[in-house]
């Protein structure tokens, strides 16, 4: 048996053996791997999130809104955290909406989850309960949801490709989000944790779109009508602004009440719309005058490998180029434009904007299709005077029109008028982008009078005619094109237009697919009358009232310094605008104005809105009249129905 000594020994050696392992390894913890056990410590009960950044706001001309972003919440529950379980359950119900049934369901839970989502009004007398948990969200917001929807489009979303605006400006409308670390308890519930906010969240840049909401709402009523009303298979309306390029409306309709986005996409032979073009290129090469006629050959011209027909009786015989454009004579176009070369044919077309992109802010846009002369088969000179094997889209269409009424000069057309950031901002404004000179202005001039005439009395748009302003255009009846060839009885019936006639302030291109009617005089052209109709009747900003009764013309245009024919390229634009106002802004007075209105004037006064309370008036805002806000700021509008005041 060993001496006491040598136990004494032998435990003192392990004891001082375990404290050294002891001391080794704690400084193993604490010095060698502390980093890492913190930040496990950290994960647990804290976690990084992502603060979703509010996403700019889409609004029309005028400054109403077609697509906004409103904030809505997910509510959680932690039953055993509710001081009067009774009370907040009855709270909870009413304010949500939940039966009393779902909500004693959830108080037996240890933990609840009301997915909602709900909006802020909601919500707002829940914040102050212990144990409920509010998690915010952005939800985007369409007042109208059927209102341009196919130009709009729609925002990212799981499994689903944006479109339209929502999808080309993605980037900028997204905006920048934030981060945020939050606290969890034991059970794995989240806390918020002001002190720890990482990064703000940096909302989306707003864009102020070309269209305007009137006309747009008037062309989307009356296409509808009419393809009901014609039995038509389907139609596209495009309005734009000459002068600028700026699209103010476009609406494309199926029968089976689908609205594609036909007007940027789908190509279609012009028909007789087109003869102006061929007339154009007549005159910039000085292949006829007033006075030169062709023989129309009594209404009926065999030709070896096709038979043309005037449609529309002539009381002459021999035809002048302005009476083949308002009679719109084939027979006499396809003799007149045997004068060109091919060269000279083709190089209108292009010049025109045909057979390549406009470059409009849309994705998938159709080029159209435009052959080179060298492809050119013996019939093909021949049908493309009277608007045969050429496809264009609605828009290309409105754009060459646009060209005649804008003095020659073709100009690329957009959808976008104002970028802002979120502080209120501009970044782009939109100036007029002038593409090349297709025609002098003599020649734009002789070309409106010819589209003057087709819709006077005898002319085939004279069913387009105001009793009040001329109305300068031209119809156009075309056959389809299937696979195996032209589709009997089936035909597209267009009429494009510039109001007023000497001094355009619109053009306006309508087509309807296989009307009731066939013609364009008897379907197009009228539906064209019934939409300029309302426009002036809507008092709309996009006419100029003052123009409309005086007859002042437009600002002179700056001369682009290139001839026609020559390869398109862009010249800038000199930049007149005002420059943006600075520093804050006072909130305008809006109680009792209906939400529109009241939105617009927040617009013009740099500032953003939202709508906590839902109604049709506003009964008071936060901040309130006379409050200076920054630039962009956001004002909350609390509404209640017309009927309840």
């Amino acid at each position: 048996m060993a001496k006491p000594e040598v136990r004494l020994t032998a435990v003192g050696i392990a004891f001082a053996i375990g404290i050294a392992v002891l001391v080794i390894r704690a400084a193993q913890v604490q010095l060698v791997r502390g980093s890492h056990y913190a930040a496990l410590a950290d994960s647990q009960r804290t976690e990084t999130v992502v603060l979703p950044a509010r996403r700019g706001v889409l609004y029309d001309r005028n400054g109403v809104p077609l697509a906004t972003t409103q904030e809505s919440f997910h509510v959680g529950l932690a039953p055993n955290e509710l001081r009067n379980p009774a009370a907040a359950a009855r709270l909870i119900g009413s304010q949500l909406g939940l039966s009393e049934p779902e909500v004693q369901r959830a108080l037996r839970r240890r933990w609840a989850y009301f997915d909602g989502p709900f909006s802020s009004a909601q919500v707002h007398p829940l914040r102050r309960l212990r144990g409920v948990h509010l998690s915010p969200v952005f939800t985007r917001f369409y007042p109208d949801p059927d209102f341009a929807r196919s130009v709009l489009g729609r925002p990212p979303a799981a499994g689903r490709p944006a479109g339209g605006i929502e999808r080309v400006f993605d980037s900028l409308l997204a905006g920048t989000p934030g981060r945020a670390v939050v606290i969890r308890d034991g059970r794995g519930r989240v806390y918020e944790s002001p002190s720890r906010l990482s990064a703000f969240p940096v909302g989306g840049h707003d864009i102020q779109l070309t269209l305007d909401m009137s006309i747009q709402e008037i062309v989307e009523n009356a296409l509808a009508e009419a393809v009901d009303r014609f039995g038509a298979d389907g139609g596209d309306v495009v309005v734009l602004a000459p002068e600028s390029g700026e699209v103010l409306a476009v609406a494309s309709r199926r029968s089976d009440g689908s609205a594609p986005a036909s007007a940027f996409t789908t190509v279609f032979e012009p028909g007789s719309t087109a003869k102006i073009f061929a007339a154009a290129a007549l005159l910039v090469h000085d292949r006829v005058v007033a006075t030169d006629t062709v023989y129309g050959e009594g209404g009926r011209w065999e030709l070896p490998h096709r038979t043309l027909v005037d449609d529309h009786e002539l009381d002459v015989a021999w035809i002048t180029l302005d009476q083949a454009i308002r009679f719109s004579s084939n027979i006499a176009m396809v003799k007149f434009a045997s004068r060109l070369r091919p060269v000279e044919q083709f190089g209108m077309l292009r010049d025109m904007g045909f057979g390549s992109p406009t470059g409009i802010e849309y994705p998938a846009e159709s080029r159209g299709i435009l052959r080179r002369p060298r492809k050119w088969s013996g019939t093909t000179a021949a049908a493309l005077a009277i608007g045969y094997e050429i496809a264009v889209t609605p828009l290309q269409l409105a754009l060459a029109y646009a060209a005649i009424a804008n003095d020659g000069i073709l100009l690329r057309p957009t959808l976008v008028r104002e970028i802002r950031r979120a502080d209120g901002s501009v970044t782009y404004s939109h100036r007029p982008e002038p593409v090349r000179r297709v025609v002098t202005p003599e020649i734009a001039r002789r070309l409106r009078a010819m589209l003057r005439s087709a819709t006077a009395r005898g002319g085939t748009g004279a069913s387009a005619a105001l009793s009040t302003y001329e109305v300068a255009g031209k119809t156009g009846t075309a056959r389809v094109a299937g696979p195996g060839g032209y589709v009997p009885g089936s035909h597209i019936a267009v009429f494009a237009s510039l109001f007023p006639a000497d001094d355009p302030q619109l053009v306006m291109i309508v087509k309807l697919e296989n009307p009731r009617g066939t013609y364009a005089t008897l379907t197009a052209a009228p539906l064209t009358r019934a939409v300029l109709e309302q426009v002036l009747a809507a008092q709309t900003a996009a006419l100029d009232r003052s123009r409309l009764a005086r007859g002042i013309p437009p600002l002179p245009i700056p001369v682009v310094p290139v001839d026609a024919g020559t390869v398109p390229f862009v010249v800038a634009w000199p930049d007149t605008s005002a420059r943006p106002v600075r520093g804050p802004r006072l909130v305008p007075d809006i109680t009792g104005l209906n939400l529109r209105e009241a939105v617009r004037r927040l617009h013009k006064a740099g500032l953003n809105s939202r709508v906590e309370v839902v109604g049709d008036i506003v009964v008071r805002s936060r901040p309130v009249a006379g409050d200076s806000v920054e630039p962009g700021g956001m004002v909350t509008l609390f509404c209640a129905r017309a009927g309840s005041l």
